[in-house]
């Protein structure tokens, strides 16, 4: 991702391809983890048939996921400084000239637009501000793929010059080739102090760094609780009732009234034998705990202490096959009213269909009168309010 051309002259102040080159490495590695998290969030909410995801280690999820959205942010001041020691070259004359320049300009303005959009949209939704029209998404997936591909384009043409860039002292002058030939070899000397009041090279690559650390503070305690004292910029603090913050209120789903229906049953299927459980009976069953995280797509996540019925327990008592995926049903309606656990995380002796947390019966808004709650999985697939279970 690295804007650079060449220089006839000696290559002076901080506007350097040197200097380029290191903070678009630091932006490329925040992108890179960024992306093959996002995949991974996506592949787990919309499994393709290929996919695998385990139910151990019960944090993996919240780890990658917290990572997912911490190199967003930390990529979003590294693009800022990235964007200020190349502008002058995004502008420079001619604007098109030749059909290979051409190319190379049209590239550039489709890696810069859609990484600003992707950083944008990204961080909005971490506060679930959508202050457009389309689905978020599926939006930010299609353009996650825009985004590598344009990233990769761009170190193809450049990567002569990245090469050379990073292969030579950050403060050094001498001039970068990039004719493929070298007239005079690259000498490592020391690097030249720069001139009184001017700031060096190196220096401003560690404060972009220092800039980045501190992004990762102000966010990373969503995740991290050790860290929510310093997230000062982070929506979610960890915290809510019964310990536990809440995306989506019972009131928001439509859901108040059904929820709290002295008539509720959950009813499980399996083919033609099906069974109607009262609230009471659920709780007459043996009760197991869970020590499971939520963990947010948005980036935050906090671990509770959940009690209720093991699945593979209502699974059996249904004579379902343990093999078999299962789908549960919410009192919710749509998008996020249903899920579908796979086999190996339903058999999971953790994944539950809780009825407490931290030792105190559900409120309304974490998912009374029973949730599911399972190991190494999104928030938004802890299916509340439900309603039926089906064994697939």
């Amino acid at each position: 991702m690295n804007a650079l051309d060449a220089d006839a002259d000696r290559d002076t102040g901080l506007r350097s391809p040197r200097l380029v080159a290191r903070v678009g490495m630091l932006l490329g590695i925040c992108i890179t983890v960024c992306f093959l998290t996002g995949m991974l969030s996506h592949w787990i909410q919309h499994p393709p048939g290929w996919f695998y995801w385990p139910s151990r280690p019960v944090w993996l999820y919240q780890t990658t996921q917290g990572l997912h959205v911490i190199t967003g942010v930390v990529a979003i001041p590294l693009l800022l400084i990235k964007l200020q020691l190349v502008y002058p070259k995004l502008f420079a004359r001619p604007v098109i000239g030749t059909p290979a320049r051409a190319v190379e300009r049209a590239s550039i303005a489709v890696l810069v637009s859609s990484t600003i959009f992707q950083l944008l949209t990204g961080l909005l939704n971490t506060a679930q501000w959508y202050p457009w029209k389309f689905f978020f998404t599926t939006t930010h997936y299609a353009m996650s793929f825009l985004v590598v591909a344009s990233i990769l384009v761009h170190i193809a043409v450049k990567l002569p010059i990245i090469q050379r860039a990073l292969g030579s002292p950050v403060e050094s002058t001498e001039p970068i080739d990039t004719t493929g030939t070298t007239s005079e070899p690259q000498r490592p000397t020391s690097e030249p102090a720069p001139e009184n009041g001017v700031v060096s090279r190196r220096t401003v690559l560690r404060g972009t760094i220092a800039v980045g650390s501190l992004a990762v503070l102000a966010f990373a305690g969503q995740t991290v609780p050790f860290l929510r004292w310093f997230a000062f910029l982070a929506p979610r603090s960890g915290e809510g009732p019964q310990g536990i913050p809440i995306n989506r209120t019972a009131s928001a789903a439509g859901v108040q009234e059904s929820a709290r229906n002295p008539d509720y049953r959950l009813t499980i299927s399996n083919g033609n034998v099906t069974k109607e459980l009262t609230l009471e009976q659920l709780r007459a069953m043996p009760q197991h705990d869970s020590a499971l995280p939520i963990a947010c797509v948005e980036g935050w996540s906090a671990t509770g202490r959940w009690s209720g019925v093991q699945v593979r327990n209502l699974v059996a008592l249904v004579g379902g096959d343990r093999n078999r995926d299962v789908r549960f049903i919410s009192l919710e309606a749509g998008l996020y009213g249903v899920s579908t656990l796979p086999a190996n995380t339903a058999d999971d002796p953790l994944s539950l269909v809780a009825l407490r947390l931290h030792g105190e019966q559900l409120i309304v808004d974490h998912g009374y009168p029973c949730r599911l709650i399972a190991p190494n999985r999104p928030g938004v697939l802890q299916t509340k309010w439900l309603t039926r279970i089906e064994i697939l």
